[in-house]
């Protein structure tokens, strides 16, 4: 072994075993907060002197605990991280009852063993309804932060929460990103795709986008406009450019990170004649301008000819040094794959065609593709 060796190894045993403490600390903060929740719980349901409290128990408790980071905030998602998942008490009793076997000998004075001891008896039979269609305690526990659970509580619906859930341990989301994905609307446009694999990877990509097609998605919804499907198709363009940039903060979510609005009807002068350019963006991590078209209507030839102009144009007189190639989207209603492959197929600048939708899925589809893939 060398010196060189030796720095290494030291280092990679240093955040190896860093990062296993990180774990072992996020897993002990999630327990602990189940186990607060529970007492709560209890208490609230058969405390002697809960009558007394009342409203004002996590804030009494608060005050009389008087410890940094266990106040009524806490207190009330750990009381909800409990109701949430009543089903980790299976995995949760193990733990509770190394806690009891360390408690010190004046926490069980004063009838705190016999306390101990009823808590630990409900416990175990604390409901734990099947478990056939959910993610078990143990990976979710051992894969989730609670300030991952704690965006996760917030989505009321079971099926659409576990699908969350599945997506943040399969990819590893970061709080930041698990919230930009339900932003996103990721669960809908899964059950629109119906292959959840695929999904999985292609939202891998897009958290942190190398590549082009790393940022441009086949689908974008904008159910978030709220038009209805009969008024839909009386829509002209200019309304539905309008309506985007009304809504800019959807708009920019459903795009995906990095894009950073510039104008919209981008006036441009090639020859003697005016054109202008529905939106314009900027993609901060690309480092390229992005032209986007929408158009009301199915996929045409004759799209790809105008949006090819447009970026010919930015490439030589608005392209910065530092710049990347720009980059055309083209939103359509509808598009015929092989048609799209033949008119782009040659081309050097970089053209996407995507279809956009006003409606999102039915419920009842999502739903079961989130199950199936669940059981497999």
């Amino acid at each position: 072994m060398n010196f060189e060796q030796l720095a290494t190894i030291i280092t990679d045993t240093h955040q190896q075993l860093q990062q296993s403490a990180v774990k072992a600390v996020n897993q002990c903060q999630t327990v602990r907060n189940w186990l607060m929740g529970f007492y709560i719980v209890e208490f609230e349901q058969n405390g002697e002197d809960r009558a007394v409290y009342g409203d004002l128990l996590l804030k009494n408790l608060e005050k009389r605990i008087d410890q940094q980071g266990l106040n009524v905030t806490l207190f009330q998602w750990a009381r909800k991280f409990y109701l949430t998942y009543p089903t980790f008490a299976r995995l949760i009793d193990n733990l509770f009852h190394q806690i009891y076997a360390t408690m010190s000998h004046k926490s069980l004075q004063n009838g705190g063993e016999q306390i101990y001891a009823t808590l630990s008896h409900k416990l175990q039979y604390t409901d734990k309804e099947d478990n056939n269609n959910k993610i078990s305690a143990e990976k979710l526990i051992s894969s989730i932060s609670f300030s991952h659970f704690i965006e996760l509580m917030k989505i009321d619906n079971p099926v659409k929460r576990m699908y969350y859930e599945m997506l943040t341990i399969q990819t590893g989301l970061s709080v930041r990103e698990l919230r930009r994905q339900i932003g996103a609307l990721s669960y809908e446009r899964v059950g629109l795709s119906g292959d959840m694999e695929y999904a999985l990877t292609a939202i891998r990509q897009k958290i942190h986008p190398q590549t082009v097609t790393d940022v441009v998605k086949d689908d974008y919804f904008f159910e978030f406009l709220n038009i209805p499907q009969q008024r839909a198709l009386l829509l002209k363009e200019n309304e539905l450019e309008t309506r985007l940039l009304d809504h800019l903060r959807d708009f920019i979510i459903e795009l995906g990170n990095g894009f950073c609005f510039e104008a919209r009807q981008k006036r441009i002068l090639i020859g003697d004649e005016y054109f202008f350019i529905d939106m314009v963006f900027y993609h901060r991590i690309l480092k390229a301008h992005i032209l986007l078209e929408v158009k009301i209507s199915p996929f045409t030839h004759a799209h790809v000819s105008q949006l090819y102009s447009y970026l010919n144009y930015y490439k030589a007189e608005v392209m910065e040094p530092d710049d990347n190639p720009p980059i055309g989207i083209l939103l359509v209603t509808d598009k015929n794959d092989a048609l799209v492959q033949y008119t782009t197929a040659g081309l050097d600048e970089q053209i996407f065609v995507s279809k956009y939708k006003l409606q999102l899925p039915t419920e009842q589809q999502l739903k079961d593709l989130i199950l199936k893939t669940i059981r497999q």
